[in-house]
């Protein structure tokens, strides 16, 4: 009888988005065996449960600390996720990869799918729980999307939508309460929709409760409320780190606010989206709110 696979991970969520952690530096699991793997322990109920599946892998090159491969609850491939990165960053701080800096953060550069980034894990951040800064490349340039009335426009609700690139495909739409969204019947007709093919696209429904005030010395940072139906999962998530960028810059292109740090409050949790506005589009962009570890344990494969 041949012996079973033992598959050490790691559960770990930012802001209620939940993964299954790998180290994959040991186990040397393919593209197609983490994609298998991802369908097989990310279903709720029958499996570990989670959103995705993350595995640090070896850098490709000397230039970055490690490679960070990402899946979707379905097996999916997806180019980025900003709050597994930021888990992930804490990951490789905890298994000793990085650059420590005399305030006690570690910063860790990691190659993925959608390109290169970088995080600062906090000085606080390197145990159970703590906050994880990730610098974000720039995003891709926001464009309006019509059409879409019939599918968003519930209950009087005005919901023109923006369509961008934050390491992954978004639509935003601007509703007056995302509570009233029935964002399971939403969802799916937007990320199915011909002009998204062939990779779908996330939808984040998007409600400004404050623009911020950008006047200096005080400035009051701008807060929006955000529900995301993501792509892989095929269902609501409790919070999504590129849809809360996605979200953000997409206010910030509308008008719908005034200031360059942005309070983003999702079911799970609040993130924090920071920028610097310039003639041709937006720089230092970063993402930063909680990573923690929730259990370890082993997988029998």
């Amino acid at each position: 009888m041949p012996r079973a696979l033992v598959v050490p991970f790691t559960k770990m969520n930012g802001a209620g988005n939940d993964f299954v952690v790998l180290d994959n530096r040991f186990l040397r699991f393919s593209d197609d065996e983490l994609a298998a793997l991802a369908a097989r322990v990310c279903p709720r109920r029958v499996g570990v449960g989670a959103d995705g599946l993350l595995a640090l892998d070896d850098p490709d090159d000397a230039g970055a600390d490690f490679r960070m491969r990402y899946r979707n609850a379905d097996g999916s491939l997806a180019t980025m996720c900003g709050n597994g990165a930021r888990c992930l960053a804490r990951f490789a701080a905890r298994a000793g990869l990085g650059r420590q800096t005399p305030d006690g953060s570690v910063l860790v550069t990691f190659d993925t799918d959608g390109g290169r980034y970088a995080a600062r894990v906090m000085a606080d951040g390197r145990g159970a729980s703590g906050a994880v800064r990730l610098d974000v490349p720039a995003p891709g340039e926001p464009a309006d999307v019509d059409g879409f009335e019939d599918v968003l426009a519930l209950d009087g609700q005005d919901a023109p939508l923006v369509r961008i690139w934050t390491g992954t495909e978004h639509v935003v739409a601007f509703v007056s309460d995302v509570a009233a969204v029935d964002l399971e019947r939403a969802g799916p007709l937007v990320r199915h929709d011909d002009r998204f093919a062939p990779a779908g696209t996330n939808l984040n429904v998007v409600h400004v409760t404050s623009p911020g005030a950008a006047t200096k010395p005080v400035s009051e940072p701008a807060r929006i409320a955000v529900r995301t139906f993501e792509k892989g999962v095929e269902g609501e998530t409790l919070a999504c780190g590129t849809g809360a960028l996605a979200a953000a810059l997409a206010a910030y292109h509308t008008g719908r606010i005034a200031e360059s740090v942005v309070e983003v409050q999702m079911p799970g949790g609040d993130l924090v989206v920071t920028f610097r506005p310039g003639f041709s589009g937006v720089s230092q962009l970063t993402l930063e709110g909680p990573a923690e570890t929730v259990y370890e344990g082993t997988l029998e494969m």
